[in-house]
């Protein structure tokens, strides 16, 4: 979820920006259906990484890194920044694809806990070579395990092998296990029966559990959650219900009723994405299609944004073409802050309005209440949003236009005595088209992912600086046989300032870990060379 700044003639004001967590990826899959899950997997992340390195603005995400376990846990990509690395990242992909694929293997018991373990020692091993501004924002990291073993085993075998590992750092270890399942609905990931308290209770940080489809779209929309403003350390938006109003949800009649919310964006917009509609524009530009609210709710951490509720509305006397911008969600707030007496109490009168809103066919007219900026001489401009009800559990939230946006319309009825031929003529035509009885988004391609893609497209040759190139090149060892000059999960803590005049050999582990971070010399790649290519007698 962004938070950017608004610019104009003025001068600009900081709004909060919400800097998302590292991610670590690792990739827990199994012989021989491992062959089934790469090509989807693989063609999901590259789509994913389109997208999420094109968005203007600040990066809604930071860090990521992939591991691998196979035969054992391996590196495939060490920490890097997501915004401008589409190289790097797209590279680590097609080193995906050359995995082992079929065949049988030995796999160690203990390698799915030793990646968890160096995926931690290589954030700690980051942190320590960026500015202090930076590690500040790096002190927690997002483990994701995507298994196509059974995810109730795998999350006992982390809770096993991680009992005595310190996870202090890890803000959230999920569990994701693909199954095999049909493309349906195209849903996203959809939640399974998650461990009792008994089963998680070893580990201080819960293991949450996960199934996804194994097809394109469905890997797909779990990776693009990972663009939602995920913190909860304070709700969004304040839902004010004046007293009285649907006095059937609250016993409270008399005190009004306000229900704490988050909000998330429902589509992306095409005005931060290069080379599409409106692309010229700025996420920060008042011209952008930007909705106020979403500005407004992220300006001040002190109070919340609040939308007062001021009428009802029938939802067949609401006209789309009063509607403008794009749609946010508002969801029953997960702000850690709040006691769990309240966040249920909470979540249970905002189902109970979603439910009371579906049964009378109601929307609700809303007004914008910015938090207060002192005393000010002028008013400050209203904005007035409808709010829908879903079955989803879900308030969608619009933006709707005043007296002072609505321009004439002065358009004539349509006439009631048409020519019969052309009339027939035209619903011969209608009855040829397929119809479908509902819009689904997600089976409409719009070539988007290609697009950004080539954007990144650089010259042969010039795929990654030249230290990385020479890192990532295949070294030819003997004639016809050529070797994968991956990086090896073995991170090692950095070694101590040694005494002037004295530096000891670091050992080969260090080298390869510290290799991640650091370019080698033009001596010491030489020597890794020699060492990987030994020359024969």
């Amino acid at each position: 979820m962004y938070h950017g700044q608004t610019t104009g003639k003025g001068p600009s004001h900081c709004m909060q920006i919400y800097q998302q967590p590292p991610r670590l990826l690792i990739v827990h899959i199994t012989l021989p259906s491992w062959a089934d899950v790469c090509s989807n997997l693989c063609e999901a992340l590259q789509n994913f990484f389109s997208l999420a390195c094109s968005l203007v603005g600040p990066s809604r995400m930071s860090l990521f890194s992939l591991y691998m376990v196979q035969n054992q846990h391996e590196c495939i990509l060490p920490f890097v920044q997501v915004k401008g690395n589409f190289a790097r990242l797209q590279a680590c992909i097609s080193e995906l694809r050359l995995l082992q694929r079929e065949g049988c293997f030995r796999p160690q018991g203990i390698s799915l806990q030793l990646a968890v373990e160096d995926g931690l020692q290589q954030l700690k091993q980051y942190s320590r070579h960026v500015t202090t501004g930076a590690a500040l924002t790096y002190t927690s990291l997002e483990i994701t395990v995507l298994t196509s073993q059974p995810g109730k085993e795998v999350v006992k075998q982390l809770e096993e092998g991680l009992k005595d590992t310190d996870l202090v750092r890890v803000r959230r270890l999920q569990v994701v296990e693909i199954t095999k399942g049909v493309l349906g609905c195209m849903d996203s990931a959809s939640p399974v029966e998650e461990p009792s308290s008994d089963e998680n209770s070893v580990l201080g940080t819960d293991i949450d559990l996960q199934t996804v489809d194994n097809d394109v779209v469905s890997m797909e929309m779990f990776f693009k959650a990972w663009l939602h403003n995920s913190g909860t350390d304070q709700e969004h938006v304040h839902l004010l219900l004046p007293s009285r109003c649907l006095s059937n949800i609250s016993r409270a009649r008399d005190n009004p009723m306000c229900l704490k919310c988050d909000l998330q964006e429902r589509l992306l917009s095409p005005s931060l994405l290069p080379g599409t509609a409106g692309g010229s524009l700025r996420m920060d530009d008042p011209k952008g299609d930007f909705s106020t609210l979403y500005q407004m709710a992220s300006q001040s951490s002190a109070s919340r944004y609040k939308l007062r509720v001021i009428k009802a509305l029938k939802s067949s006397g609401v006209c789309e073409s009063l509607t403008y911008g794009l749609p946010f969600i508002l969801r029953p707030t997960s702000c850690w802050q709040l006691d769990w007496d309240e966040l249920e109490t909470n979540q249970q009168h905002f189902h109970a309005l979603c439910h009371s809103l579906l049964k009378r066919e109601w929307l609700l007219l809303a007004k914008g209440e910015p938090p207060s900026r002192g005393h000010s001489l002028r008013e400050a401009a209203s904005t007035f949003y409808v709010i829908l009800p879903s079955c989803s559990a879900t308030l969608l939230v619009r933006a709707v236009a005043t007296r002072e946006l609505l321009l004439p319309s002065p358009f004539p009825l349509l006439p009631e005595d048409l020519p019969a031929d052309s009339l027939r003529t035209v619903e011969s035509v209608l009855d040829d088209l397929e119809l479908e009885p509902t819009y689904n988004p997600l089976q409409v391609w719009s070539h988007l992912y290609p697009h950004l893609s080539s954007t990144f497209a650089k010259p042969q040759g010039q795929l990654h600086p030249s230290w990385e190139s020479r890192g990532l090149r295949k070294h030819p060892c003997k004639a016809g046989q050529l070797q994968i000059n991956r990086v090896r999960a073995r991170v090692a803590p950095l070694p101590m300032t040694p005494a002037p005049g004295r530096a000891p050999k670091m050992p080969a582990a260090s080298k390869a870990s510290s290799a991640v971070f650091f370019p080698p010399s033009t001596e010491e790649e030489e020597e890794m060379e020699e060492e990987e290519c030994p020359s024969g007698p």
